[in-house]
C-alpha cells in the first residue's frame, strides 16, 4: 500500500496550487483521508480531512475558507485545492489514510505519502 503525493511547488502569495494524493495497492474507497503539513522545526500539523462514507470534510481553522479537499474514489485519489496561499503555508504537505475515522492526530493514521513541498513567497 503506497500513497504518492504530488503537485507542490513555488508560488507567490495569493496564488493557488492543487495537490494530489494517489493510492495504489488497495481500494481506498472505505478509508478516511487527511492532509498534514510540516514546516522546518515545527510539529506535523493537521490541515484537512475527508470521510469516505459521505464526503464530509474537516479543516484546520488556519486554512478554512481557503483550502478544499475532495476525493475521487474511482481513481483512488484525494485532492487539496489551496487558494489565497500565504507565506505561512510553506511546508511539506503529506497525505495520510486510515479506516478508523477522521482525527487530527498524526499517529492515528496508518498510511502516509512521502510529502510534497509547497513554498509560498511573499
Amino acid at each position: 500500500v503506497q500513497l504518492q503525493a504530488s503537485g507542490g511547488g513555488l508560488v507567490q502569495a495569493g496564488g493557488s496550487l492543487r495537490l494530489s494524493c494517489a493510492a495504489s495497492g488497495r481500494t481506498f474507497s472505505r478509508y478516511y483521508w487527511a492532509w498534514f503539513r510540516q514546516a522546518p522545526g515545527k510539529e506535523r500539523e493537521f490541515v484537512a480531512a475527508i470521510s469516505w462514507s459521505d464526503g464530509s470534510t474537516y479543516y484546520a481553522d488556519s486554512v478554512k475558507g481557503r483550502f478544499t479537499t475532495s476525493r475521487d474514489n474511482a481513481k483512488n485519489t484525494v485532492y487539496l485545492q489551496m487558494n489565497s496561499l500565504k507565506p505561512e503555508d510553506t511546508a511539506v504537505y503529506l497525505c495520510a489514510a486510515n479506516r478508523r475515522g477522521v482525527t487530527t492526530t498524526p499517529m492515528n493514521y496508518d498510511y502516509w505519502g512521502q510529502g510534497t513541498l509547497v513554498t509560498v513567497s511573499s
